[in-house]
């Protein structure tokens, strides 16, 4: 449990992504946990109980019991379940048009071993640091322009392979103003490691200024 805080956990969510994805994460840990006493309590109960005299016709129904309960029922229920919850979370996470705000673009482009970013609005550019509004949506347009890279923030929303000649695009947002980290998710050569980068989410009226303060390269 150790990892389970920090910079880079993904369930100390800052944002409604992540939020969705920790959510997830703890409802298929609860749903695991379930089964697990559940199969380890049968274990048990079968190590234990007397030995029965039972038919053929007897031994067989119980057997179809247990191939239709646990090779049909259980995996079909866990599977439905899991998608009922994982659909609307994964919907909300899409870059869909939204009607009642406006969307701020930034693009990213991953190179060896750093992570150059620009915003087409205004022409800043930046290396290895992105800034925005925070509890404003951001579309983050990724690219690559060597190999594969993955572009994480954990705390923020999922990750999204960055592919040569290729845009994805990821919808974050921070609820709060804060600092967060990121990092390349996708092993992409010797200094993938240190492939590191920041994410500082500004107050909208702090935003507005660094935009006019932030003109051209730095």
């Amino acid at each position: 449990m150790g990892g389970c805080s920090g910079p880079y956990s993904a369930l100390d969510p800052a944002g409604p992504s992540a939020a969705g994805a920790a959510g997830l994460w703890w409802a298929m840990v609860g749903f695991a946990t379930v089964t697990l006493i559940a199969v380890v309590s049968l274990w048990l109960y079968a190590l234990r109980r007397r030995p029965r005299q039972w038919s053929q016709e007897q031994a067989r129904r119980v057997h179809n019991r247990w191939i239709i309960g646990g090779g049909l029922v259980l995996p079909v229920t866990s599977i439905t379940l899991l998608l009922a919850f994982g659909i609307p979370i994964g919907h909300r996470m899409l870059p869909l048009p939204l009607a009642d705000s406006e969307v701020v673009r930034i693009d990213v482009t991953a190179r060896q071993w750093w992570w150059d970013v620009s915003y087409p609005d205004s022409g800043i550019r930046l290396r290895d640091e992105l800034h925005i509004p925070a509890g404003t949506p951001v579309d983050l347009h990724l690219t690559s322009d060597d190999v594969i890279h993955s572009f994480w923030v954990p705390r923020l929303g999922g990750k999204l392979d960055m592919l040569p000649g290729r845009t994805n695009v990821l919808r974050l947002q921070a609820d709060e103003p804060g600092l967060y980290h990121g990092q390349c998710a996708e092993f992409c050569g010797i200094g993938h490691a240190h492939m590191k980068f920041t994410v500082r989410a500004h107050a909208p009226s702090e935003y507005a200024a660094w935009l006019e303060g932030a003109t051209g390269d730095e």
